[in-house]
This record gives structure tokens, sequence and C-alpha cells, in this order.
């Protein structure tokens, strides 16, 4: 009988038990998944090298215990290598997960991210990123990313300075008004402490009469002036005021006279707030107070702040 009844299973005659029927079942897909990445803390899109900025990675979906590495490479020379993991975000929506970058030497930057497929989520490629790395010095004459990275932040803080990403004579003084506004060393060259202190913020202009709308106020210990409307600086100049032997009167003042052009004593564009005092444009604007009691600016400067004050407006010159 045991025969038999194997002959007729062989036969069909019997049927085949449920497990021989059904086929596997199939693996589950991956999920598709997308990589970004992103460089933060930089100087006007820019790092500095010796300085660390931050590479940030950004997966979605977020999957537990899924990892993208990143490579940085400088040129064509790989210089850091890092498997990252994740940290969910948006409740899940995305996953993040940073690193500290840092470069020795001066180059342009690639930062690549990718996400080798597994069971649960398929290959992923973030779209190359890519940034300078650039020596913190620019002197007169410099020009190129560090130029422009310098007078974009300056600009930012409301430096008046050209925007060409040639270091020249109006660099050179933004430059000067910024180290004298920080306390620092007064020279006209941007070194790495000028770099790093502009990336931290510093050299703002505080207003101390946001009451007084459309007004000036000059630092005598600062040896620098802004122009602001209201509570917020419009533009922040270099200047040199009155020499200890003829000091620059202290006080609120308004503007009374303004006379274009250049007058007998080389004054340009002057803006007069009491008696001969002025705001003018004068061919020597030395770091220090060397004026016989006006504020004197670079000549390329006066013009835009004669059109910009109006009669009456407020004159502020204090310590």
């Amino acid at each position: 009988m045991k025969r038999t009844g194997l002959a007729l299973v062989a036969l069909g005659a019997v049927p085949a038990t449920a497990s021989a029927q059904t086929p596997p079942a199939p693996a589950p897909v991956p999920a598709t998944a997308t990589l970004s990445v992103t460089a933060q803390d930089t100087l006007g899109g820019a790092a500095l090298t010796g300085r660390s900025f931050t590479a940030r990675v950004v997966m979605k979906p977020y999957v537990p215990n899924e990892t993208a590495v990143l490579r940085v490479y400088r040129g064509k020379k790989k210089i850091r290598v890092k498997t990252l993991a994740f940290k969910p975000v948006n409740g899940g929506a995305a996953g993040v997960a940073t690193l500290k970058v840092k470069s020795a030497k001066a180059g342009r930057l690639s930062l690549r991210a990718s996400h080798r497929a597994t069971p649960a989520l398929a290959t992923a490629v973030a779209k190359t990123v890519r940034l300078d790395a650039v020596r913190p010095y620019a002197a007169r004459g410099s020009r190129g990313a560090a130029v422009r990275i310098l007078q974009s932040r300056l600009a930012a803080m409301k430096y008046v300075v050209p925007r060409t990403g040639v270091y020249d004579s109006g660099t050179a003084n933004a430059v000067m008004a910024w180290r004298k506004m920080t306390g620092m060393a007064r020279t006209y060259t941007a070194t790495s402490d000028v770099f790093s202190g502009l990336l931290a913020g510093k050299g703002k202009f505080k207003v101390r009469h946001p009451g007084d709308g459309r007004h000036v106020e000059a630092r005598i210990s600062k040896q620098v002036f802004a122009l602001i409307d209201g509570g917020k600086v419009q533009r922040i100049y270099h200047t040199s005021t009155g020499a200890p032997a003829t000091p620059t009167v202290r006080g609120k003042f308004r503007v009374y006279r303004k006379d274009p052009g250049t007058n007998a004593k080389g004054m340009v564009d002057s803006v007069y707030f009491i008696r001969g005092y002025a705001i003018h444009g004068y061919v020597s604007v030395p770091p220090y107070n060397a004026s016989h009691g006006c504020l004197r600016v670079p000549i390329p400067n006066a013009r835009e702040i004669y059109n910009w004050l109006q009669l009456g407006n407020v004159v502020w010159v204090e310590e």
C-alpha cells in the first residue's frame, strides 16, 4: 500500500502539500532615499584655512540605523572620510548628521555624500557641494575669494566698502574703520584676526540716539562715525577728527549749511554742523585725530555723505 500511495502522488492523483505549491514571498523593495549636503558656518560661502566649518547632511526619509559616508576632497586629494549616523527631525520625516571640517591649506573643497543600498533603503548620492578654502589674509593689491569674502562681510555690517574683489583704498579704509571699532591695531591689512572677528560678528556700531531719526553719531575715541536712520545703522566711515591742539567740539548739533565742491582750504563737499566745523572730504585722513576740528573723510566718500545729510539733521559728537 505504501508503494501504491507514492505512485499515486507521483501521478498527481493525490494533491501535494500546500508548502510545495506556494512560491516564496518576494523580498521587500528598499525605500527610495534622497541625500543633500550644505556647508554652514562659512564666511561669504567660503571656508578659512585652519578654521572649522560644518558639513550638514540630510537624508529623507529617516530610517533607524541607516548611515551615509561623507568624503571631503581638496582638489583631487581626499582629506576626510567619515561614516555618519542620522538623528531624526520633523517627526522622523528626515534624518540629519553633521561633521566639523577643516582644511589646513587653501584650495577648492568638494563635499560628497553617499548611501549604499541596504534592504531598507535604496542607494542615494547627494549633489556635490563645492567651496573655496582661502587663506585669511588680504592687503592692498590682493584679489580673489578672500577679498570678496572680506568685502561681503564688511558690507553686511554696514561698513562702506567697494564690492570689486580687489583690495583697493576703499577696502583698506573699511578695514581700518572696523579695526578701530574693535580696538585692534590701526593698520590697513586684513589679517586672520580680522577674518575671524568678522565671522564672530565683532565690530558692530551700537546706536546711542535712536530717537533722533536721520542723524550722525561720531565716536571720537574710535575715530569713526555712522549715518543712522532711527535705530538702524546705514553706513560706517573711517574718519579723522580734531588734533589735540584743535579738538573737535563735543555735543549735539544740527546741519545748518552744505557747501558742494572743493573750497580754498581743500575741504570737499562740506556739511557744517556748528560754526566752521564740518564733515568733509580731505586728501589726508590718517588713522588718528589730525584735523583742525572737522570730521575728515576720504574724498570718495564725501559726496554720498553730502547727499545723504539734510539741513536740520542731528549730528552727535561724543567720546
